[in-house]
């Protein structure tokens, strides 16, 4: 299914074809005399079944099969002394121009008559799909409501394990490797298993996947090999380098997180298992740009209009928290309007917003322009907070975590916890804190993506801690804040 212009099909068969003429020419080296090459060679194209959406690939897909079948009919020539080609032609694989998510596919093949499905459907994160492929992906998912945050590239799946149900077809797939990170894992495998088993055989963790079309970015992909059945022996294949060849390790079970360990799945949670303080992200101003302000903009606005000061704040995202990039906001909660309309630059940039959210496609930004002053969610701590931010380097043995005062304004790409201690620090910022982060948070590409609902609402905080351990956690963060402020110079970029 997805067959595009048929890679994986004329690969597929041009390897199946190597090793029936290493068959053939074992029998040969047994004594055995090759009389009629034609009639012992039984692999032909018609075993091939694809779907394609777009024509002129289908088309290319069907011409592709037959050329490679010639190829390895003129090798087997070579081989065997005795000239071979099947013209004229009178099979066919059988390519289909379709759209696979719509389609039925034991139409196309019958699933008793196949032994394998593969293929690299497309990757589609849920911000990019067209209503039309949102519906085909509501379609799919039968039993959950949560096919709106998936990737496109799931629905295959859910239409593989209908198609292989109650037989031994063995499936696999190229994907995303969000598939196996964060907040899709569970909807997606509580949806396979709703239609039936769905045991993984093999897999490949995450690796980078380098299109060599001229502008075309790398992608970061896991392979995912499935079936309804369980097989003995299970094969994870591990990468030490997203760039480099991979090593194989055994496994007794893979899980859908890619990790030999029982089938748990993390699902999201809007509040933590622990009694712990909530995590909140970030305040977003939803303001076209107008509230921000760099350390230029911001000596320009004050050496216009001097009573503006006051109404700025030091703003930080994840970035500029990390690199220790100077940013600023201007925050005009509790602004009188008597004083607003003594700063016309400051009032300018509120007219904008107001403009900037009245022309917004969203309904909610537009009945937002009514408050033009304001950040459009305000989540800001009311006293002093820990400050992490979402996306981070995968480079790090740690995310850069750190504490900022009531008036620092957190952006929407920073979590907060209000009121935290050293203990909170301590543990969040711990090496089993980061292991579990990296086991179920996702990633955007490689790097690290911080989710409150999926590693800080799922992590199982020390139990009853007594006072001597909570003293210990809290002497070692106090240890790193120490170590920070010898340098105190320095971004936590440059410590980390």
């Amino acid at each position: 299914p997805a067959c595009g212009c048929g890679n994986f099909l004329v690969i597929a068969y041009r390897e199946l074809r190597l090793l029936e003429l290493e068959i053939l020419r074992a029998t040969q080296k047994s004594g055995k005399q090759l009389l009629q090459v034609d009639t012992l060679l039984k692999l032909n194209v018609d075993s091939f079944y694809g779907m394609e959406l777009e024509e002129f690939p289908a088309q290319i897909a069907q011409v592709a099969m037959w050329l490679v079948d010639h190829q390895m009919n003129l090798l087997a020539s070579e081989e065997f002394g005795v000239y071979f080609a099947r013209i004229p032609l009178e099979t066919a694989a059988t390519i289909i121009h379709g759209n696979a998510l719509q389609m039925d596919w034991r139409e196309v093949a019958p699933a008793e008559e196949i032994d394998y499905v593969m293929g690299n459907p497309p990757f589609i994160g849920h911000q990019w799909q067209t209503p039309e492929q949102r519906k085909e992906m509501q379609a799919c998912y039968r039993h959950s409501k949560k096919s709106g945050r998936m990737d496109y590239v799931s629905a295959w799946y859910c239409k593989a394990v209908d198609y292989i149900a109650g037989g031994e077809i063995k499936a696999a797939f190229v994907s995303t490797n969000s598939l196996t990170q964060g907040e899709q894992v569970a909807p997606l495998w509580k949806e396979l298993r709703s239609r039936g088993p769905a045991h993984i055989h093999f897999a490949h963790r995450t690796f980078r996947w380098a299109n060599e079309a001229r502008g075309k970015a790398a992608v970061h992909c896991v392979i995912i090999g499935f079936g309804a059945h369980e097989e003995k022996t299970k094969r994870l294949f591990v990468y030490d380098d997203i760039d480099g060849e991979p090593h194989e390790i055994t496994a007794q079970n893979i899980n859908p997180y890619l990790v030999d360990a029982p089938d748990i799945l993390v699902e999201s949670r809007s509040k933590p298992i622990s009694p712990v303080a909530p995590m909140v992200r970030g305040s977003g101003p939803v303001d076209g740009g107008n509230f921000l302000l760099d350390e230029k903009e911001k000596e320009e606005l004050i050496a216009a209009e001097k009573s503006a000061e006051k109404w700025i704040r030091p703003y930080s995202m994840g970035n500029d928290f990390i690199n220790g990039i100077p940013r600023f906001c201007l925050w005009l909660k509790n602004c009188p309007p008597q004083e607003l309309r003594k700063m016309p630059r400051v009032l300018a940039r509120v007219k904008a917003v107001k403009e900037m959210r009245e022309k917004s496609a969203n309904k909610e930004t537009r009945e937002f322009a009514a408050k033009p002053t304001l950040f459009m969610t305000d989540r800001q701590s009311k006293s002093d907070y820990l400050a992490i931010p979402q996306v981070s380097s995968e480079r790090r043995e740690y995310i850069p975590i750190g504490f900022l005062p009531a008036d620092h304004i957190a952006g929407n790409m920073l979590f907060t916890v209000p009121n935290a201690t050293l203990y909170e620090f301590g543990v969040i910022t711990s090496l089993m804190h980061m292991s579990w982060m990296r086991a179920v948070c996702g990633r955007l590409e490689s790097r690290y993506r911080y989710g409150a609902r999926s590693a800080y609402n799922n992590f199982p905080w020390p139990q009853n801690p007594t006072k001597k351990q909570t003293t210990e956690i809290k002497t070692a963060a106090q240890s790193v804040l120490t170590a920070r402020a010898t340098y105190p110079d320095s971004t936590l970029a440059d410590l980390y």
